[in-house]
């Protein structure tokens, strides 16, 4: 039982990074029609940029937050320099964004090396918390906090307040908007943003759930979000939040079990409900 509650706790913490990672990807996609292949990069960015500040200051909350400002920066010099000429050109998207993501990969061995880097837990957020006769991880707790009020604050502003109000009706007939007056590619450009912040501050926070990190998170955790975005469905936040859950809850049991399983049964549980629900859990018949 004690070995079932750790596994459950640090799925959840799993699931919540995972949502921070395909949220933007989902809401990028559900409103751009953009499957943006660099999204993996900008979470990198934001585990590299947040651990060697932390190392460099000891100071865990400056850490996140350089390390969030510097992949939505890229992200922003991306969306204007490449994407903004490739708008309604799926196959440009596709290999402009994967070109972006080789070339943000190899900017970072530049800049970092290509050794993987330690990346300790600052000491506030050390040790255990005893629940009953279970050590619980602080961190793992902190996470999950963490990811439950990014969540709560995404889906405040994308259901509270008139960007999200736009944002909104632009996945629904994004012609329609621009006709109304609305400056679409600014919306666009805002959307791309607060997609690439989010995965930038879920990259901040996963060095100390690793230990480490390397170029290999990029590869790894870019292709869990695509996971999670088509078994939550395109465009739906819950729909991330729920399947990110899901699938980090499966992953950390059967990690446990037997390691290589892992990533084939992700890719299971992703066809058998795609058999069931094309749409993915929470998507819209007829969304992109």
């Amino acid at each position: 039982m004690d070995v079932v509650i750790i596994l459950t706790i640090n799925g959840l913490a799993t699931g919540l990074l995972l949502f921070m990672m395909a949220a933007g990807l989902s809401v990028i996609f559900g409103l751009m029609g953009i499957m943006n292949f660099a999204h993996g990069a900008f979470f990198m960015l934001g585990s590299y940029a947040s651990t060697w500040t932390y190392l460099k200051t000891g100071n865990f909350a400056l850490a996140m937050l350089a390390g969030t400002a510097v992949g939505t920066f890229i992200g922003f010099l991306t969306e204007r320099s490449i994407l903004r000429p490739v708008y309604g050109k799926p196959l440009a998207q596709i290999l402009i964004t994967l070109g972006a993501f080789i070339v943000l990969n190899e900017m970072v061995k530049a800049v970092w090396g290509p050794n993987v880097i330690p990346s300790p837990v600052p000491p506030l957020l050390e040790g255990e918390f005893r629940v009953g006769g279970v050590l619980v991880s602080r961190y793992r707790i902190f996470i999950i906090f963490f990811g439950v009020s990014t969540a709560a604050t995404v889906q405040w502003l994308l259901n509270r307040t008139r960007l999200g109000m736009i944002v909104r009706a632009g996945v629904e007939n994004a012609e329609m908007i621009q006709i109304l007056g609305v400056n679409i590619r600014r919306v666009f450009a805002a959307v791309f943003l607060l997609g690439t912040a989010l995965a930038s501050l879920g990259g901040t926070m996963i060095g100390p759930t690793l230990g480490q990190i390397g170029p290999f998170v990029s590869t790894q955790y870019l292709l869990l979000g695509f996971i999670v975005v088509v078994i939550g469905g395109l465009g739906s936040l819950i729909g991330s939040l729920v399947a990110g859950v899901l699938v980090g809850l499966m992953n950390n049991y059967v990690v446990w079990l037997y390691p290589p399983a892992a990533m084939p049964l992700n890719i299971i549980l992703m066809s058998l409900i795609l058999l069931v629900k094309p749409t993915g859990l929470f998507g819209k018949e007829g969304a992109h």
